[in-house]
C-alpha cells in the first residue's frame, strides 16, 4: 500500500509502500500524534517500507499522511 507524507515547510512529499494493512498506519499515526498531544516534544512518526528502508519523520512537522487503496489496481490490457 503506497503512504503519502507530507512535512510542514517542504515542498516535497514522501512517498513509500509499505506491507502493512491501512488499519496498522493508521494506529502508528495515531499512537505519535498522541505522545505528541501528551507533551512528548521528541515524538516521531516512524513507518519501514518493503525494501526496509525506514522513515523517521517528527510530528510536530506533519502535515498529513495520505493512505493509498487496499486493493491492487489491474495491471494490462482488457476488455471489460
Amino acid at each position: 500500500m503506497e503512504i503519502t507524507i507530507g512535512v510542514k515547510h517542504i515542498n516535497r512529499e514522501l512517498t513509500l509502500e509499505v506491507g502493512e494493512d491501512a488499519d496498522a498506519v493508521v494506529a502508528a499515526v495515531t499512537e505519535a500524534l498522541a505522545k505528541s498531544a501528551d507533551g512528548d516534544a521528541g515524538a516521531v512518526l516512524d513507518l519501514t517500507d518493503e525494501k526496509g528502508r525506514r522513515v523517521v519523520v517528527p510530528v510536530a512537522t506533519l502535515g498529513f499522511v495520505e493512505i493509498g487503496a487496499q486493493t491492487p489496481r489491474p495491471v494490462g490490457f482488457g476488455a471489460l
